[in-house]
Parts: C-alpha cells; structure tokens; sequence
C-alpha cells in the first residue's frame, strides 16, 4: 500500500506541471525594439520552437537584399529553440543583414517581452535584443 501511495505521488508531481502550465507562453507575434521586424513564433517541424518574419519595414527589406536575401518576409528567424531551464531557450537566430546564423538564447523576461542574445563566438561577441509581443 505504501509504494501505491509513492508511486501517485510521484505521478501527480511529474503530471501535474504539465496540465497547469498550458499553452507555450513564447508563442505568438513578437516586434523588435526598432519596430521594423515583426516574427511570428511557432513548434517546428521536427519539435522545439521557430520563428519566421511575418512583417518587415522598407529598410529592413532592403538592409536583407543588400546582404543577399531576395525575400524577408517567410524567412525563418529564430530556428529550433528548445526549453534549457526555466524561461530559457537555446537555438539560433538567423541575422539576414550578416547572412548567418549563430547560437542564441531567448529568455521570457515577462508575459509580453523576450530577450534574444546571439553570439559570434562560444559565448562571447554577443548581443542581446528585447522584443515585445504585439497585441
């Protein structure tokens, strides 16, 4: 009777997150700080989380065919995101302007805003950008 007891309590523990914690809260439309580039968030095809550009301003359109990128818009962003801990996310950002792709980090510091890291080098060289949910 006592391993019954054990074994429910640690099903309702491992459970019991899992139904409360409810839809992805980094899903959705996201804009970043200059407002020229808004990404749309969404599960990948093969599992974890992307992001593709769903709106992107003149400059921004033409900041990507300067660096030999035709088509902004549809252009996949953020690229297989996976949970690491807590609100954080590893991945990597595709920057169109650079056209490359390095590893990222994107940590949900509140309901409505992310901040996105990149990073040239193993941790190094990095940049960091808070971007607000639109709503």
């Amino acid at each position: 009777m006592r391993t019954l007891a054990i074994l429910i309590t640690t099903l309702t523990t491992l459970i019991a997150p899992a139904a409360v914690a409810g839809p992805n809260p980094v899903l959705g439309t996201w804009v970043n700080p200059k407002h020229t580039v808004a990404v749309q968030t969404a599960a990948c095809e093969g599992g974890g989380l992307c992001g593709a550009i769903v709106r992107a301003d003149l400059q921004a359109m033409a900041d990507a065919r300067d660096a030999g990128v035709p088509q902004l818009i549809g252009l996949q962003l953020l690229q297989d995101y996976h949970p690491a801990h807590g609100r954080v996310w590893m991945g990597r950002v595709y920057v169109p302007d650079m056209g490359r792709s390095f590893s990222s980090r994107i940590e949900q510091v509140s309901p409505d805003a992310l901040k996105i890291s990149g990073c040239l080098v193993r941790g190094f060289l990095c940049k960091s950008q808070v971007w607000q949910r639109l709503k």
